[in-house]
């Protein structure tokens, strides 16, 4: 009962805990290394600061967030895990992320850039282009 209502009023806010179909994890095993979560309030923030009401995912951490229609397509999830990458390699990267987006623009961030490449190498199993 009260795990119910926790969930009720925090779920909005942290969004709900979410497995990937195995068939996913089977064919992209990295996935697993992810924390997964849907809705809740850092897709609505990623969205806002871009200008939109939610944006696909976000990650913080290990954690990555999606939105609660976002696809589970390989591409997206990829991309998303390649930003748990780059906060595991460079305790500075949540600023410096920030700073390219103010610099460049989002779609220019050279981790964005880097996390597309990233998908779209594996999910066509070609090696990334330079």
């Amino acid at each position: 009962m009260i795990a119910r209502l926790v969930r009720a009023v925090f779920g909005p806010i942290v969004g709900h805990r979410m497995t990937l179909p195995p068939t996913l994890l089977a064919r992209y095993p990295e996935l697993a290394d992810a924390r997964w979560r849907r809705g809740g309030l850092p897709v609505r923030v990623g969205g806002w600061c871009l200008g939109r009401a939610t944006v696909a995912g976000i990650t913080l951490g290990r954690t990555i967030w999606l939105a609660p229609r976002a696809p589970l397509s390989p591409e997206l999830l990829l991309h998303e895990l390649r930003h748990v990458h780059q906060f595991a390699s460079d305790r500075t990267f949540p600023l410096r992320y920030i700073w390219w987006s103010l610099r460049h623009g989002y779609s220019q961030n050279p981790y964005e850039a880097d996390a597309r490449q990233f998908a779209a190498s594996r999910v066509t199993g070609l090696p990334p282009t330079v």
